[in-house]
């Protein structure tokens, strides 16, 4: 029999052929902590068949949810992974407001490990030698100001392909992060290229899977004050 856990949607982002999605979990009047449901796969993404509702509709964030787990499946610096029961539909319980991702926001801090940056970014990524001291993976943060920016940024070696970088400041630290979440990423690259002014913004900060000896950190969520939900 599957555990049901009930959890806020803090990130429905993408993920090889699948999504990553993650929450914290509400137990009592309390905020719990991280669960990313994770499939039986190699990497463990979510296919859209594993995460929908009973009506087929796919999570958002902000949702409400109780979604059937099976087990606790820690990986590595991953330690939120819980293995997701593919033939139970998740439920739809309610939803969340800005108010309550105050309660439900980390503590202020460096994003786990900096000083180790990719040609096109800034503190966005960890060597998984440091890595494997870390007990999580995922973080949400308030900013103050959220800056995306649309670029080609490997045009320079032959890749003509456009994405979305944030760009926002955390504890005197900069940091330029590529964006995951499906929605800002889609909204934003039929856009011409640029800065745009998001302003201030909760974000859910996600480590991603090992590669060439890395993790990456990446912006799996953008709840933006002005609007008051995500995209």
């Amino acid at each position: 029999m599957p555990t049901i856990k009930r959890i806020v949607c803090l990130a429905n982002s993408r993920k090889l052929s699948g999504r990553c999605v993650a929450g914290k979990e509400l137990s009592g009047s309390r905020p719990g902590g991280w669960i990313r449901p994770v499939s039986a796969r190699e990497h463990e993404e979510v296919s859209e068949y594993e995460r929908q509702y009973e009506d087929g509709s796919d999570p958002r964030v902000l949702d409400i949810m109780d979604a059937p787990l099976l087990d606790a499946r820690p990986r590595g610096y991953q330690q939120e992974n819980w293995l997701l029961d593919p033939d139970q539909y998740w439920v739809k319980v309610g939803q969340a407001t800005w108010s309550d991702l105050q309660r439900l926001a980390d503590p202020v801090a460096p994003l786990w490990i900096d000083g180790h940056s990719t040609y096109s970014g800034l503190n966005d990524k960890i060597p998984l030698s440091s890595a494997g001291g870390l007990e999580s993976s995922l973080q949400l943060v308030r900013v103050a100001h959220l800056t995306l920016c649309v670029s080609k940024p490997g045009e320079f070696f032959g890749n003509p392909k456009r994405r979305v970088q944030g760009r926002f400041r955390l504890e005197e630290r900069d940091y330029w992060l590529w964006v995951t979440d499906p929605g800002y990423e889609r909204a934003y690259l039929a856009k011409p290229d640029g800065d745009y002014d998001i302003g201030e913004s909760f974000i859910t900060v996600s480590l991603g899977e090992p590669y060439n000896d890395f993790c990456y950190k990446l912006i799996a969520a953008i709840i933006e004050r002005r609007r008051g939900v995500a995209a």
